[in-house]
């Protein structure tokens, strides 16, 4: 290797770690079980996960994506994590989003014989599924807990 060649490398390399400096990362955390210990351990590496990015200078964009008894995360009265939730949701604003999955919001309303109240701040996405997808697409990275 020529020292022409080991200087382009190490320019290479610092100009790749100062476009990485301010970086957005943008994560997909998937919860599809009613378990309160699922709940709080997607909770625990989404908070680990904007604590390393934020040590970092960097920024993190995090979307929770519920469905099946999952959804139970994000139901007004029987969520176990709602008040987590709702910590976390006033301290990361923007950067966080909770989706429910419209087809299993539907049919467990339908089970209860009433429209089933979501926690403040939660979207709807028609298919908890096609929003994971979607989200791929986009270059999120997807975590499964």
């Amino acid at each position: 290797m020529t020292i022409r060649t080991l200087i382009g490398a190490a320019a290479f390399s610092l100009a790749a770690s100062v476009a990485l400096a301010g970086e957005t990362h943008h994560i997909a955390f998937h919860v599809d079980e009613g378990d309160a210990q699922v709940m709080n351990l997607t909770l625990n590496n989404a908070a680990n996960v904007r604590s390393y990015y934020a040590s970092k200078g960097e920024d993190v964009v995090i979307e929770i994506v519920t469905y099946g008894p999952g959804l139970t995360m994000l139901l007004e009265g029987r969520s176990p994590v709602a008040d987590r939730l709702a910590t976390m949701t006033l301290e990361m604003g923007d950067a966080l989003t909770l989706s429910a999955c419209g087809n299993t919001h539907k049919k467990m309303s339908e089970a209860a014989g009433t429209e089933l109240a979501l926690l403040d701040g939660v979207e709807m996405t028609p298919s908890g599924v096609v929003r994971l997808i979607e989200l791929q697409e986009q270059g999120y990275a997807y975590v499964k807990p």
